[in-house]
């Protein structure tokens, strides 16, 4: 399952050719930027909220033309609720399920069926995103990464990267 996050989901068509297009309320005002189709599913759409777009647009005119680096860490992950850590006697927090290569997270040490349970002090899980957690931060901030291994919780200092596109 591929999460996408701070986006609209729509059954507005948006057919190939038309991402980039506006999504319109009812009152034929911009609401958001159609951007992806479910390949899986008919009729639903996702679009970047006008927000969102402003946003970036705001960040762009005051960075010289140029959007500011997102941060990285390099996992892929699954959230451990409450109720399957229980049945399955671990923690909660985001089971690694990937670690890319050569990313802060594989710099770090952490590896395949690791469970992160907090970066810095801030658990993460059903309650708070992972992803949402890394966005708010810049590359090059160095962070506190908990995390549970083999039945032992371990700490670990990660310098997040920057996204290359």
């Amino acid at each position: 399952m591929e999460k996408l996050d701070n986006v609209i989901q729509t059954d507005a068509a948006i057919n190939p050719g038309n991402s980039g297009g506006p999504l319109l309320n009812s009152k034929g005002e911009v609401i958001g930027i159609n951007v992806a189709v479910a390949a899986d599913a008919e009729n639903v759409g996702f679009a970047i909220p006008v927000s969102v777009v402003k946003n970036a647009l705001a960040s762009y005119n005051t960075n010289d033309g140029s959007f500011p680096n997102k941060a990285f860490l390099g996992v892929r992950y699954q959230v451990v609720s409450k109720k399957t850590a229980i049945v399955n006697d671990v923690v909660a927090g985001v089971y690694v399920v990937a670690v890319v290569g050569e990313s802060p997270a594989e710099e770090a040490g952490i590896v395949v069926d690791d469970i992160i349970t907090k970066i810095d002090g801030v658990e993460v899980g059903e309650n708070q995103d992972l992803a949402e957690l890394i966005a708010k931060k810049k590359p090059g901030d160095k962070v506190k990464i908990d995390l549970w291994r083999d039945g032992e919780t371990k700490s670990v200092e990660v310098v997040l990267s920057e996204v290359e596109s």
